[in-house]
């Protein structure tokens, strides 16, 4: 059986790969982009860092930016707004998975027109919107090399996967240099959640022979340097193998999917907005133990990539090496439990059927090793207390 491998056309990666924006534009013939980021990435300087770069190559640009974290129907409007009022011909998309994603959304809905929800899963989006240049400035989310995006319905609180090569960003620019000035916390739920990719990826019953060699690598180029990061954010070396194992296990879910941690963050980031490589965090232990029975040896191999245990070691000593250095993982990055992120037990238990429900019908669920039931998904949600 044959595997389509889908990527942007162009990556750039490494030190001042963004300084390469005007180049890759020129090889697209495009001169009018529109620049999608938020505002902290203005304050910071990289939105004007980015204009100075393109005003010396005679590029005149504008800036959008209104996105949000965990962006919504209503949060991207504007944005589209802006696509089709102006005679923009690309979209340079800066930040992280927030700033990304909404560009992605941006480039079909302004192109195409319509509501989000005709885009959403099971449809498959291949309409090309206005390409993007993906530029991302967190070691997490991949999504500048994936053909996902994730825009959250606010009036019911859905978080709707959308998907199909048109959200596929047609450049993706790998500096990590954008990285430096990332603070402790959003390099710790970024970096689990590129974790999370890389091992969702490899156990995957979409996985390939390609995804699998691209998940390896992510994870031997995060399990070492994911605390180095979090200890000293200015720690070059470990900031570029944190950018790069992010990248790569981008690649990896894109052509295998993630499974049932993706499936059950979700819906606790739509209703209690817990950033998603948190609630991704959250889980990832209690979801892991649940599926390595169905999977072993594959967990033993996510174990020896992340560097917690040896080829001497037996796939079972190997797993419970992996389990521990999940939880060990939590408590040095000071990953919160749904009670310390300021949830109500209440609210938390009696929205899990719910959220059960929203997990099954994300689809994500069905690429685990076990596909769980509603009342196994309840269980996992359980132990989150």
């Amino acid at each position: 059986m044959s595997n389509q491998i889908i990527l942007p056309r162009i990556m750039q990666v490494g030190e001042n790969a963004s300084l390469e924006i005007p180049t890759i534009l020129g090889s697209l013939g495009c001169t009018r982009p529109l620049i999608i980021t938020d505002k902290m990435m203005v304050e910071l300087g990289y939105a004007r860092q980015v204009q100075s770069c393109l005003e010396e190559h005679q590029i005149t640009s504008e800036v959008f930016d209104d996105t949000v974290p965990e962006p919504t129907v209503s949060s991207i409007q504007a944005g589209v707004e802006a696509v089709r009022n102006g005679n923009y011909d690309s979209i340079i998309a800066l930040g992280g998975g927030s700033p990304i994603d909404s560009a992605k959304a941006i480039s079909i809905l302004g192109k195409f027109g319509g509501e989000m929800r005709d885009y959403k899963f099971p449809r498959i989006v291949n309409e090309v919107g206005l390409p993007i240049i993906a530029v991302p400035t967190t070691a997490g989310t991949g999504t500048e090399v994936t053909r996902f995006t994730i825009i959250t319905d606010e009036t019911n609180d859905e978080k709707m996967l959308c998907v199909g090569v048109g959200f596929m960003p047609i450049a993706a620019l790998v500096d990590y240099k954008l990285t430096l000035s990332l603070p402790a916390r959003i390099t710790a739920d970024t970096g689990i959640d590129a974790l999370t990719h890389a091992m969702e990826a490899y156990v995957s019953k979409k996985a390939s022979p390609y995804s699998d060699s691209q998940a390896i690598a992510a994870m031997k180029l995060i399990g070492p340097n994911l605390r180095r990061v979090y200890h000293d954010g200015s720690d070059k070396k470990a900031r570029e193998a944190m950018m790069l194992g992010s990248t790569l296990a981008g690649v990896a879910f894109s052509n295998a999917s993630v499974a049932l941690v993706h499936g059950m963050s979700r819906p606790i980031g739509a209703a209690f907005h817990v950033p998603h490589g948190l609630s991704n965090a959250m889980l990832l232990p209690a979801v892991t133990e649940f599926s390595i029975p169905s999977a072993v040896e594959k967990y033993a191999d996510c174990a020896r990539a992340i560097g917690v245990a040896t080829q001497a070691d037996s796939d079972e000593e190997a797993n419970q090496k992996l389990m521990a250095e999940l939880r060990a993982l939590n408590d040095e990055l000071q990953v919160p439990t749904p009670e310390q992120f300021g949830i109500s037990r209440q609210q938390f238990f009696d929205l899990m059927p719910t959220m059960a429900e929203q997990a099954l019908a994300s689809g994500s669920p069905n690429n685990n090793p076990i596909v769980p039931t509603a009342e196994q998904i309840i269980d996992i949600y359980k132990q989150l207390w």
